[in-house]
């Protein structure tokens, strides 16, 4: 397991982590190992996902525009799990449609799956 100080893309050293981020990183790490993700690749997920929550939180000191744009992993994640409405891939409600018979639906777009599939 890496050491809780990392060094940046420009060679300085951060700060450490905190024993919460050690927490979520080894987390992230295991769960992307389980899904069959190399250590190396698990590694890489959990340390960007670590520090953009770094960023976001104002743990850094440094954050890109996106860091602080953008909706948070844990949400992101959540809305991509695949049980909402809103998380679905177009192929996944493409396949949806197409158990429900579904007319007209290779010429549709994600959202006019989505609003096929509500009624």
């Amino acid at each position: 397991m890496p050491t809780n100080k990392k060094t940046s893309s420009s060679g300085r050293r951060q700060q450490p982590w905190s024993a919460k981020r050690e927490r979520q990183y080894q987390h992230i790490k295991d769960s992307a190992e389980d899904r069959g993700e190399s250590e190396e690749t698990a590694e890489e997920i959990a340390a960007r996902t670590v520090n953009k929550e770094r960023a976001r939180s104002g743990e850094a000191k440094t954050a890109s525009r996106l860091s602080k744009q953008d909706i948070s992993s844990g949400r992101r994640g959540g809305l991509r799990s695949h049980q909402g409405a809103g998380g679905r891939t177009k192929d996944q409600l493409y396949e949806e449609a197409r158990k429900k018979h579904i007319k007209g639906r290779s010429k549709m777009n994600k959202a006019e799956l989505e609003k096929a599939l509500s009624r």
